[in-house]
């Protein structure tokens, strides 16, 4: 009897142990968040080169009806471009403003990045209705549906992005610039950046090439 009672003490010593391994001695991996980030952009890059691709064989395919030349408005075009790379710059003045733990500087300057992003997303809509309006929506025509596939999955990428800029802002502001909001904010950094890369892959293939 005493062999059992020092057995299921020990048992419950060794799960106590068990318990206390698992909390102290494996914590989150240093850069463990950073791979998988890259990871996961390294996918994403798989996907818009299978766009990029699409566009590449169905780019000229029009049905017959007008091409790039006369659809697309490169000042438009020109203008969301600026949108998208002032956002980037102002993403890394909030940076900029992290590294010295200036909470208000980075809060403001994420803000800008923001408003930046709505702007693109509002004129990248514009255009999209006034496409669809022209008769040059997505069933229209094989490159059509190839523009729309590939604009606009950056166009939601860009709209997922301001919501997690957003709710960063929130957790910036009630928990201030801790080590987890630093680690979201290299992340989101990345993403945006990316983004930024992605776009001016589409201004030059799609836009430029399209319209020469």
């Amino acid at each position: 009897m005493a062999d059992l009672a020092h057995s299921s003490v020990h048992g419950a010593h060794g799960a106590t142990a068990v318990r206390e391994y698992h909390l102290a001695h494996e914590p989150h991996p240093e850069n463990g968040t950073a791979l998988g980030f890259w990871l996961y952009l390294m996918s994403d890059c798989l996907i818009f080169a299978a766009l990029f691709a699409t566009w590449g064989v169905l780019g000229r395919s029009f049905a017959g009806g007008a091409g790039g030349a006369e659809l697309f408005d490169l000042k438009l075009v020109a203008l969301n471009t600026a949108f998208l790379l002032l956002s980037s710059i102002t993403f890394g003045f909030a940076m900029l403003r992290k590294q010295v733990n200036d909470k208000s500087g980075t809060l403001i300057w994420l803000a800008v990045t923001g408003l930046f992003g709505l702007a693109f997303l509002a004129v990248e809509l514009y255009e999209f209705r006034h496409l669809i309006h022209e008769g040059a929506g997505p069933q229209s025509s094989a490159a059509m549906s190839a523009f729309f596939a590939l604009v606009g999955t950056h166009g939601l990428h860009v709209t997922f992005g301001s919501i997690w800029l957003v709710v960063l802002m929130v957790q910036i502001a009630k928990h201030g610039l801790i080590h987890e909001n630093k680690r979201r904010l290299m992340c989101l950094s990345m993403f945006w950046h990316f983004l930024d890369v992605v776009w001016i892959g589409v201004f030059t293939f799609v836009y430029l090439m399209g319209v020469l």
